[in-house]
């Protein structure tokens, strides 16, 4: 279809011109729409062009089902997913492969690992995918002995693990820095499970070492890789070097390694090591680089689900509705947990300036204002779940900790790397990510 082709060309404004125009849309349009705004990085758009499609009395189909749910998890819009499912039961869905495995997904991704769990043991014959997706979903939260079980049960089933299921595997032992039961799944898996390894298990035995400390591990490991090692290996390395202080091998390596200047994640690593050691002059000079050349840092950015709603935050954020006031209640909040023992995380801050104003830099993080409004708009006691693009920093790890404790309420943070469950002053990760 016309809006098909427009989408894949990225060119969502003429998908959406072909749409409006459409007298009658059936269910293959309102697929192709959201298909096109999910794979352009508009997820929260596709759940709102699939509530119009649920209101305007349109059945969505398995297909549609499916994108609607991976929109869901990429946004942690549970409420919106826990709709989907109930459709899903109504129009009797739930037998399809890829509908449960989406739900599987969304509900991990979503925070909501229970519900994964029921959607799973609700599956008559499973297969590796529906088996991966909940290893996968555990392993994110933390859960590595219960992964790694189900890894376990999987084969004992007669369900052979392929290329993801041993990526999924090795993320659980990556997650909780289990060095030596990661070697052991990662040496097994030609002769025991016949999988190939590829770059992506390499990645996760080098992200292991490198989180764990073991950084000359991690490096030998790279060097011996029978294949080429990109760049996302090498970067992995560069910053487990900065969080462990070896910044020494952290400048040899960006020597070393070509790295390239035209991707914004290599720009904004090399940044904060120079940063970390004070070579604010490298740092000025690749950041007039990057402005040279175009190159964008990417904004820190948060979402938070409330009323079947997505609200996403960004640093400094003063574009929301109700900005002043969630201004007003982080500032109330900031000084409640300064006398509870908080203090900022100035080091955090990886640029010239006072420490005031970096203080003030951290306090306006993205996932602060997330949880803030979440404080603002929901019931005492009850969940706050959050969505974040970034890594959490340790300023706020700390912040949402001493929120937890303070205000008695469970905050689940998803950022780049995994889940932290936040309850009464304790994460889930025991700090370890």
């Amino acid at each position: 279809s016309l809006i098909h082709m427009y989408a894949r060309c990225s060119d969502l404004d003429c998908a959406f011109k072909v749409f409006d125009r459409m007298p009658e849309r059936d269910v293959v349009s309102w697929t192709s729409m959201i298909d096109g705004l999910v794979d352009n990085g508009r997820a929260i758009e596709g759940v709102r062009v699939f509530n119009e499609m649920v209101d305007s009395g349109e059945e969505p189909n398995d297909a549609t089902v499916v994108l609607v749910l991976r929109a869901c998890a990429e946004t942690g819009a549970l409420e919106v997913g826990r709709g989907v499912h109930r459709i899903v039961e109504g129009q009797g869905l739930g037998s399809k492969a890829n509908v449960s495995t989406a739900l599987i997904d969304m509900y991990s991704k979503c925070g909501c690992i229970s519900s994964a769990k029921r959607v799973f043991d609700m599956i008559a014959a499973k297969d590796v995918c529906a088996w991966t997706a909940m290893i996968h979903g555990l392993a994110s939260h933390g859960m590595s002995r219960d992964a790694i079980n189900f890894f376990e049960q999987m084969g004992n089933s007669g369900v052979k693990p392929d290329e993801w299921s041993m990526t999924a595997v090795l993320v659980a032992c990556r997650n909780v820095g289990w060095v030596a039961q990661g070697y052991l799944l990662f040496s097994d898996m030609r002769k025991k499970y016949g999988v190939k390894p590829n770059l992506q298990h390499y990645g996760c035995m080098v992200d292991l070492y490198a989180r764990s400390g073991q950084l000359k591990e991690a490096e030998d490991f790279i060097r011996r890789m029978p294949i080429q090692a990109d760049e996302v290996l090498w970067r992995s390395l560069i910053w487990a070097c900065k969080i462990h202080g070896d910044t020494d091998r952290a400048e040899r390596l960006i020597k070393e390694v070509r790295i390239d200047f035209n991707d914004s994640s290599s720009c904004v690593l090399v940044s904060n090591i120079y940063a970390s050691v004070g070579k604010w002059h490298d740092k000025a000079i690749l950041r007039e680089t990057m402005n040279r050349k175009g190159v964008i840092k990417p904004r820190g950015s948060s979402k938070i689900e409330v009323d079947g709603s997505i609200h996403e935050f960004t640093a400094g954020d003063s574009s929301h509705i109700e900005a002043e006031s969630i201004f007003e209640k982080l500032d109330e909040i900031d000084e409640r947990l300064r006398g509870e023992g908080y203090k900022p995380e100035l080091s955090e801050v990886l640029l010239e300036m006072g420490d005031e104003e970096k203080a003030f830099r951290l306090l306006h993080h993205s996932e602060k204002l997330a949880v803030v409004f979440g404080l603002m708009k929901t019931k005492p006691g009850s969940q706050i779940r959050i969505v974040k693009n970034l890594r959490s920093c340790e300023d706020c790890h700390s912040f949402l900790r001493l929120i937890s404790k303070t205000y008695e309420r469970e905050i689940i943070v998803r950022d780049r790397i995994r889940f932290h469950h936040f309850r009464n002053g304790d994460c889930s990760c025991g700090d370890y990510w």
